[in-house]
């Protein structure tokens, strides 16, 4: 059965058109007329029998069905160009493309690469940082580490291990008075926690049976390795996961003075997009991920 599409230059002038907002500045991205662009949005909107855009004096502004479509059409568009690029670049098959969550990172990643590289000194690891989820139908990534209540969306992926969350402070601090023996003791001291991670302090607190407490004051930052730096320097005491802290409670840069360790909602998982075959650069890594996880996954004095 053959497609019955609208005309494709008229789909891709619509697409400026709505970027921009505007039929001039899409006429300059396109290089061709004002008059151009209307005629095609007019010749689109013709063959769906619906208006794309309110037209007036002053501009043309899309519609409400118009707003729905230039997304639809945007997103197809962006998988096309995406495709595109994938097969006029030469793949590497020596370099693998990792897109991880800063802490897991700089905490837990980073600190096991030389293990990692011991085994595989052929492949060559690009690494970028960022809290927003992999779209792997726009972004020139392999796999990613995804963390959230639940596995990444269109990927395949394995769960590598789960969260403990644990009140932390530098040496220093804990030794000051007022002390720190009991939970009801934090309203002495400020509260330290990463700005993505907002449910941390409560979920702790309410397990400690502080649903009284307010955890909204303290100090704020922008990702979690930034808070357990600021509790190292003696800032305060921060809400941690216990696996990324492992080795400061261990070398005495940090300490818990309060026992209870409470699970949080989300998982860390490494996922690879599920419409491509796995590749041997990716299943290597996978191996070896799911092998370091396990130990971070085991409890403690195991």
């Amino acid at each position: 059965m053959s497609r019955r599409l609208p005309p494709l230059n008229a789909l891709r002038v619509f697409d400026a058109a709505s970027r921009h907002a505007s039929f001039t500045r899409a006429a300059s991205e396109l290089s061709v007329t004002q008059g151009a662009v209307s005629r095609h949005v007019s010749a689109l909107e013709d063959w769906l029998g619906v208006r794309l855009f309110a037209r007036s004096l002053r501009g043309a502004t899309l519609t409400p069905k118009g707003i729905v479509y230039s997304r639809i059409v945007g997103g197809a568009l962006d998988q096309i160009e995406y495709a595109s690029k994938q097969l006029a670049q030469e793949p590497d098959e020596h370099t693998l493309r990792l897109k991880v969550p800063p802490t897991f990172a700089i905490r837990w990643l980073v600190p096991r690469l030389a293990r990692f590289h011991a085994l595989d000194r052929k492949l060559d690891l690009q690494i970028t940082t960022s809290h927003q989820p992999v779209d792997f139908n726009r972004e020139d990534v392999d796999a990613c580490i995804h963390s959230d209540v639940g596995p990444p969306r269109n990927a395949r992926f394995r769960r590598l291990f789960g969260e403990t969350l644990l009140p932390v402070c530098s040496p220093r601090l804990a030794a000051k008075a007022p002390r720190l023996a009991r939970p009801r003791d934090l309203v002495h001291h400020v509260l330290v926690s990463s700005m993505h991670r907002p449910r941390d302090w409560p979920t702790w607190l309410a397990a400690a049976g502080l649903t009284d407490f307010d955890a909204s004051n303290g100090i704020k930052v922008e990702n979690s390795a930034l808070a357990y730096q600021a509790a190292i320097d003696g800032v305060g005491v921060v809400i941690a996961q216990r696996s990324f802290i492992c080795e400061d409670l261990a070398n005495g840069r940090l300490v818990a003075p309060l026992a209870l360790e409470v699970p949080g909602d989300g998982s860390y998982y490494f996922g690879y997009p599920a419409e491509r075959p796995k590749s041997e650069r990716v299943a290597a890594f996978e191996e070896w991920i799911v092998r370091e996880a396990i130990r971070t996954d085991e409890p403690r004095g195991a």
